[in-house]
């Protein structure tokens, strides 16, 4: 029984997943800093206030309401969404399209027998396993 476990926690996939999620973990910690740091103060001043709403406050039948707080939950949030998507997605996203490009999908057909989508040039169909004839492709020949 402990031998399967340590065989589960020794696997790649595992240590991979826990280092993953220490490391965003972290970087968590920086893209939180430098949203409150530098673009919620940029914001306060683009808007002319000093960055901090959690003061802003309504009152309605002596029960108050501080949607300041949420404000700047708010904000942070669609800040810090941003920063990803721009500094991280979006260039991680394009280094790959670039770097590694995909691999042209090879034609499929349906196989006769169970309608699986199968390669043209199969013999064999992997999920039945019927013996079917493979579609060659067609060569245009100049007539002379």
């Amino acid at each position: 029984m402990l031998k399967g476990f340590r065989d589960f926690m020794m696997r790649g996939n595992v240590i991979d997943m826990a280092v993953g999620v220490v490391i965003g973990a972290a970087f968590t910690g920086v893209v939180t800093g430098f949203v409150t740091a530098f673009l919620t103060p940029v914001l306060g001043v683009v808007v002319g206030a000093a960055g901090d709403f959690s003061s802003y406050k309504f009152t309605l039948a002596s029960v108050t309401f501080p949607y300041g707080q949420f404000l700047n939950v708010l904000i942070a949030f669609v800040l810090t969404a941003a920063v990803l998507y721009f500094c991280v997605v979006l260039p991680v996203s394009k280094a790959t399209a670039r770097y590694l490009p995909k691999k042209p999908a090879t034609p499929k057909r349906p196989c006769p027998e169970c309608l699986t989508e199968i390669p043209q040039a199969a013999r064999r169909c992997s999920a039945c396993t019927a013996v079917v004839e493979p579609v060659l492709p067609i060569q245009v020949t100049a007539k002379g």
